[in-house]
């Protein structure tokens, strides 16, 4: 089959409690909607990330599709996935380019070349997985590892919002209001709803903070000047890439990191699909990992597979890649609306500053997940010790120097737990 023959499927098989499988598609009116919803699945977290590391969401945005595409392309469309802003990358970027966590990054360009470096280890791993498979991966990242580096990704990240985006009283309060608004659409709401907490949330919250603001005069008014003087349609603002030594060593390790997210999210498609993809997981990493650098060459963020985009999936049964090709090119068009660019910069940092403490509090306890699904001994002292010392690097963001070269928390916790463990194992063996 070749790599847009997908067999046609009635909506009749979903009534009928059926799937649709990754090599099959609806008609094409209902595929698209579907890439729509991934599309707004994805959008929350592919724009925050960006956001919070000073890149212009509006890029991040074209580079999912771009990237969605890229990986399409180079997994013969074999594996349903989505790819959006890796949030690995944001304390390793604030870290290189000394980003206050205000406006645009304009230390941006050295960060894009750490980004670039890390798409290119990704990729050499992939081609090694591709020729020997993934024991390898598996032996030196089991799941108490990547468990414990999946959750030091969301701890080390919560003194963003905490710290740097509420400046007053009045903001901070509108920080809690968020992530309540948030958790009120994720208990109280069913369906598709349910699915876009953040983005629904997120909506409810600004609501309230313009009314709190622009109406009784309580905070900072929500401006829309810019939305409202942007044009619909424009190129994006791409930048260049600089390759800084110091930069690219602090940037490149979070290839692991990836891996680590990579591996989980296929091996959770193939539980729902029942198609075991352990054959394409080389070519999924090389995607990933091209993906990557396109996206550091034009001036976005690094990708990864989705795990809001698998939740759509579970709840749909509709696993067709033709939904993300469609997904994709969605996403292309969005990236070159000035509009949609500005619309996004007018919601206020307390609101995002909200919903970034749920998001980085899910990131973490989606570590915790991949522990009890997995179900990791922690009466073993070996996964006990790896799990604890690898928390704590990470949220206390221990750096360790090497020459003018520092390794912050995120890479200290990702290396000290797959050497920690490999040193454990050997003992107890």
């Amino acid at each position: 089959m070749g790599l847009f023959d997908w067999r046609l499927r009635g909506a009749e098989v979903l009534q009928q409690g059926g799937v649709i499988g990754p090599d099959e598609r609806l008609p094409w009116g209902q595929t698209a909607l579907m890439g729509v919803q991934h599309v707004i699945a994805m959008f929350g977290a592919t724009v925050l990330a960006p956001i919070l590391m000073g890149f212009d969401p509006n890029v991040a945005i074209l580079m999912s599709g771009v990237g969605t595409l890229i990986f399409f392309l180079i997994t013969g469309g074999k594996v349903p996935s989505y790819l959006g802003s890796s949030f690995a990358f944001i304390g390793v970027v604030i870290a290189a380019s000394g980003y206050a966590g205000k406006g645009p990054n304009a230390n941006m360009a050295v960060a894009l070349g750490g980004i670039i470096a890390c798409g290119a280890i990704y990729t050499l791993i992939g081609v090694l997985v591709q020729a020997v498979g993934t024991r390898w991966i598996e032996r030196f990242m089991p799941p108490v590892v990547t468990g414990a580096v999946v959750a030091v990704i969301g701890l080390n990240l919560a003194s963003v919002p905490v710290k740097n985006m509420a400046a007053s009283n009045f903001d901070s309060w509108m920080q809690a209001l968020t992530f309540v608004c948030v958790g009120l659409v994720a208990v109280l709401t069913r369906g598709m709803l349910q699915r876009l907490l953040i983005l629904v949330g997120l909506i409810v919250a600004t609501l309230a903070y313009a009314v709190l603001t622009n109406g009784l005069g309580l905070g900072k008014p929500v401006d829309l000047s810019g939305v409202i003087n942007a044009a619909w349609l424009g190129l994006p603002n791409l930048q260049s890439p600089v390759f800084d030594g110091p930069a690219m060593l602090l940037i490149a390790p979070v290839a692991i990191i990836l891996v680590a997210e990579n591996l989980g999210h296929i091996k959770a498609v193939t539980a729902m699909t029942g198609k075991n993809l352990d054959a394409y997981m080389g070519r999924a990493f090389i995607g990933d990992g091209v993906a990557t650098m396109v996206s550091g060459a034009a001036g976005g963020t690094g990708v990864t597979t989705y795990a809001e985009n698998i939740g759509v999936m579970a709840a749909t049964k509709i696993y067709s890649t033709a939904v993300f090709a469609c997904a994709a090119l969605l996403a292309v068009v969005l990236g070159f609306s000035p509009k949609f660019g500005a619309v996004i910069q007018a919601i206020p940092l307390p609101v995002m500053g909200g919903v970034s403490i749920v998001v980085f509090g899910l990131i973490a306890v989606a570590g915790a997940k991949i522990w009890v699904d997995n179900k990791v001994n922690f009466a073993d002292n070996k996964n006990l010790i790896v799990a604890a010392v690898t928390l704590i690097l990470g949220t206390g963001d221990f750096t360790l120097k090497f020459g003018s070269f520092g390794l912050g928390g995120i890479g200290t916790a990702t290396f000290g737990a797959i050497l920690l463990h490999a040193l454990l194992a050997r003992r107890a063996d």
